[in-house]
């Protein structure tokens, strides 16, 4: 890795990508090659976040993105339901046409952290279960590509489920469901016809 001293951009990537490692370890190989970087230095940058999140001394969330990332390219303030929020964005280069959205409290408490796409950056195109492939697309635009959908908590922190209804090819529908790491799709965990409703996904998702 870099000097021992430093923990930026390149480290904090090394941590998306140990949270995706269980579920697209070949996907997350290539993106550790692009970084110059191995299975080593992955394990030693989530060694040493989890410590950062950890420290009874340590910043806040927010102040612990700003001091990892370095000032934001985008701000700017958003209604999501009943909330004010501040929403802080950084560029993500193992990603180009994604960035790291921040959003939070006007006062400064983290509400969620996850990747989105650039505005004005092309948006893939979701039609049917085929073209939800790994790393191709956010929760939120699964989440309107396929609405209305149904949330629920990950297998793990950072990860996120959605259930929603998408036909095949030949226009079958089936009941898919879909977890998401930092935002980003890693795999389908079902897909059957047996169709059930429930509550929206919220359209605070921004």
């Amino acid at each position: 890795m870099s000097d021992a001293s430093t923990f930026g951009p390149r480290e904090f990537q090394l941590v998306l990508l140990r949270r995706m490692a269980d579920f697209q370890p070949e996907l997350v190989e290539e993106a550790l090659h692009a970084l110059g970087a191995g299975r080593t230095d992955l394990r030693e940058a989530n060694r040493r976040w989890q410590a950062m999140v950890r420290s009874p001394r340590g910043r806040s969330a927010l102040g612990r993105y700003r001091s990892v990332l370095g000032p934001p390219v985008a701000t700017d303030r958003r209604r999501v339901g009943d909330l004010d929020v501040v929403a802080r964005s950084w560029p993500v280069p193992l990603w180009p046409d994604l960035h790291f959205e921040v959003l939070s409290t006007p006062e400064g408490a983290v509400w969620n952290a996850w990747l989105v796409r650039v505005p004005g950056a092309p948006a893939p195109a979701l039609r049917t279960v085929d073209d939800l492939e790994p790393w191709s697309c956010t929760v939120d635009e699964a989440a309107r590509a396929f609405a209305p959908a149904r949330p629920a908590e990950g297998s793990a922190p950072t990860r996120w489920r959605l259930t929603f209804t998408a036909p095949d090819t030949a226009g079958r529908p089936h009941e898919v469901t879909a977890e998401f790491t930092w935002g980003l799709l890693q795999r389908l965990l079902s897909r059957s016809s047996d169709l059930t409703a429930g509550p929206p996904f919220p359209e605070a998702a921004p």
